[in-house]
């Protein structure tokens, strides 16, 4: 069971997180400076907040990955999504840890 605050095991992506990535994936250039060719989830983890922090692992081509921390609101105020962070220079076996 998840420690109350704490996040979530981490999961296998599946379609809703790929669709995350690809929202958030313009923001993350923007934030990184560069583009990437490849930008596929491989895993995330969850926390309840005021709504949903995603911690998303994504491949971002040969050995790369970066791993994004994206905020869902609460569907009464709008349920958007930002991205909060991100964490660059990661690897395919990087555990995904709060940031």
């Amino acid at each position: 069971m998840p420690m109350c605050g704490g996040t979530s095991e981490a999961k296998d992506a599946d379609e809703n997180v790929q669709q995350i990535c690809d929202q958030m994936k313009p923001h993350a250039e923007q934030k990184a400076g560069k583009t990437f060719d490849v930008f596929t989830a491989k895993s995330f983890k969850t926390q309840v907040v005021a709504g949903t922090n995603y911690f998303i692992k994504v491949h971002v081509g040969g050995d790369d990955h970066i791993h994004l921390r994206v905020w869902q609101k609460l569907p009464c105020n709008g349920g958007e999504l930002e991205l909060s962070n991100i964490q660059h220079s990661k690897s395919h076996h990087d555990p995904i840890e709060y940031f």
